[in-house]
């Protein structure tokens, strides 16, 4: 698969779970971190291990397994490492705080609009 086909399976399997504010943003040219990275807000702890689970269902059937998984202790901000494609799910204040969005604004916002099904 490529970076945008990961990114945008993550996206399905998040949306699919009712995620919240789900974003993808393509940072190729910014950095070698990882090509893209999907965002998304959780309305509980539950709710957010449920959509980290929705990821690597998804993306295992894809063939595609997790590389790294960081932060399921705490639960306000779990980080799903695909090599080229790096899936944050925060809680609402964790992600209001951290404000990835804003610390990769030069990054191009990917185009959601044919994938999620609500908005």
């Amino acid at each position: 698969m490529t970076p945008k086909e990961i990114a945008f399976a993550a996206v399905k399997a998040l949306d699919a779970k009712k995620g919240q504010e789900i974003a993808a943003i393509e940072i190729t040219d910014l950095t070698t971190i990882a090509d893209y990275f999907v965002i998304c807000t959780g309305t509980s702890n539950t709710q957010i291990n449920a959509l980290c689970g929705a990821v690597e269902e998804e993306l295992d059937k894809a063939g595609e397994p997790v590389l790294r998984r960081e932060g399921y202790r705490n639960g306000t901000w779990v980080l799903l490492d695909y090599g080229c494609v790096v899936v944050h799910v925060f809680s609402r204040e964790a992600r209001e705080f951290y404000s990835l969005e804003r610390l990769w604004s030069d990054g191009k916002p990917a185009d959601l609009s044919g994938i999620l099904t609500k908005d």
